[in-house]
């Protein structure tokens, strides 16, 4: 994606994706409340800047309590602006997803049998490592296996960034309002030392620098396979 360095989501997108497909529908999945947000937010706010006609559908595997109502906020948050918003948090226990393979792959068949094919899918990094994110991951590309997906990374204790190949350079104001919103929203994790504006801004910064972008900062994704019609 080098040739691509600095020239913003529009350009991806209408490389990667089919410049007249209308409705643009885009499949985000998180093992936990925050991770759609921190993962892939910024993509998020710039996609929904550029256009009018996109129709999410947010699935956060996790949740309880405080979680939820904080999960159902964040995703409002981001997707201010989509033509459709369909928000499904599920009641796994943090955790303990791989415990559980009958219900989460059944829940996998489910989305897919309830939702139109989407046309890109937001999901973790296959090499996570933690348990939840892979199997979502691992999952996710069982489950849907002819649509573009992009695998978001999460900051965490276990130093698991890896070499992305797939970046989107972001507009500074997109960056924080993405924090904004990630505070806003998340306030039970106000207190946790990972939790920060440094830190999320630092990632992002990172990931412009390795692709130049005009602004300096991007997210940045894995693709495994990805089709371009010429």
């Amino acid at each position: 994606m080098a040739g691509l360095a600095g020239k913003g989501l529009g350009t991806m997108l209408h490389t990667l994706l089919n410049p007249g497909q209308t409705p643009l529908r885009v499949l985000c999945l998180g093992a936990h409340c925050d991770d759609i947000e921190i993962g892939c937010g910024g993509s998020l706010l710039a996609l929904l800047e550029s256009r009018n006609d996109v129709e999410i559908t947010w699935v956060v595997f996790a949740s309880n309590g405080e979680r939820r109502a904080e999960a159902q906020m964040g995703a409002r948050l981001f997707a201010q602006g989509s033509l459709s918003l369909d928000i499904r948090i599920l009641d796994f226990r943090d955790g303990f997803l791989p415990t559980e393979p009958v219900r989460l792959k059944e829940t996998f068949e489910s989305i897919k049998a309830s939702t139109p094919s989407p046309d890109l899918i937001f999901t973790h990094y296959r090499q996570d490592l933690h348990q939840d994110h892979r199997a979502v991951s691992d999952l996710t590309w069982n489950t849907f296996r002819n649509n573009l997906i992009l695998e978001y990374e999460i900051p965490k204790w276990d130093g698991d960034i890896g070499q992305p190949n797939v970046f989107v350079p972001l507009a500074k104001h997109n960056g924080d309002t993405k924090i904004h919103h990630l505070q806003q929203a998340y306030r039970s994790q106000a207190e946790k030392p990972w939790f920060s504006h440094d830190l999320f801004w630092s990632l992002m910064r990172i990931r412009g620098m390795e692709c130049n972008a005009d602004e300096t900062i991007a997210e940045a994704f894995y693709s495994r396979k990805m089709i371009i019609a010429v």
